[in-house]
């Protein structure tokens, strides 16, 4: 009878079992598709995001909409040039109205009445010029009545000028002359509020404030036109 060497054959099986599997486990590892490897750039990485979350009580960027200027049609645009421009020479006219007013009341004289006579006379000519331009301008009809008003300031302006050319040519002491100031200033102030409201009626915003003529001094006190 043969001796078997190894009293205890099977111990080497656990050992034979155990290395089959790690065997298996690496081939089937390697067989399997190669999967990215960290840090590898694969192309499709996500942007960052653009977005901010405002705090509380604040508009993002997009929450605000751009403002526009409102648009008007060309003849409506036209037309509000031409009564911007009657402003500016009324205005002017009544800086010069101021002018010879305040240089004829005062103490010493600082216009003399020949002098006043003919500033005044070209100051009434220019003020029914101004109206004949007004009159050559053509309002679009959702405007013909803010033009209405414009055109009455207008006349009562030129019609308060020959007003004063008038009192200072009498023998009134002055005070003809002096109400004839006010309501041709008057008449300005009109004729701004007008323009004012007759751009609102075409949907844009009134023109930045003006700067006030010179005031006219206090001439209460002062003697007689002549």
């Amino acid at each position: 009878m043969a001796v078997n060497a190894d009293p205890k054959p099977g111990r080497w099986i656990l050992p034979l079992v155990v290395l089959g599997m790690v065997a298996f486990t690496y081939f089937f590892v390697r067989a399997l598709p190669s999967g990215s490897e960290p840090g590898e750039d694969t192309g499709t990485t996500l942007a960052a995001s653009d977005t901010t979350v405002p705090a509380d009580g604040e508009e993002s960027p997009d929450d605000t909409t751009p403002a526009t200027s409102p648009q008007v049609d060309a003849e409506t645009q036209a037309y509000l040039d031409g009564v911007s421009g009657i402003l500016a020479s009324i205005q002017e006219l009544q800086e010069e109205m101021a002018a010879v007013n305040g240089g004829f009341d005062a103490d010493p004289r600082t216009v003399q009445y020949s002098e006043a006579v003919d500033r005044l006379t070209a100051l009434a000519e220019n003020a029914n010029g101004v109206v004949t331009e007004l009159d050559a301008l053509t309002p679009p009809p959702a405007l013909s009545t803010n033009h209405e008003t414009i055109r009455t300031a207008v006349t009562t302006a030129a019609a308060a000028a020959g007003e004063a050319l008038e009192g200072l040519q009498s023998d009134d002491d002055g005070t003809r002359r002096r109400e004839a100031v006010n309501a041709f200033d008057q008449a300005v102030s009109d004729l701004e509020t007008a323009i004012e409201n007759a751009r609102s009626a075409a949907g844009l915003a009134a023109p930045s404030t003006t700067e006030p003529a010179d005031e006219t001094p206090d001439t209460t006190e002062a003697a007689g036109d002549a």
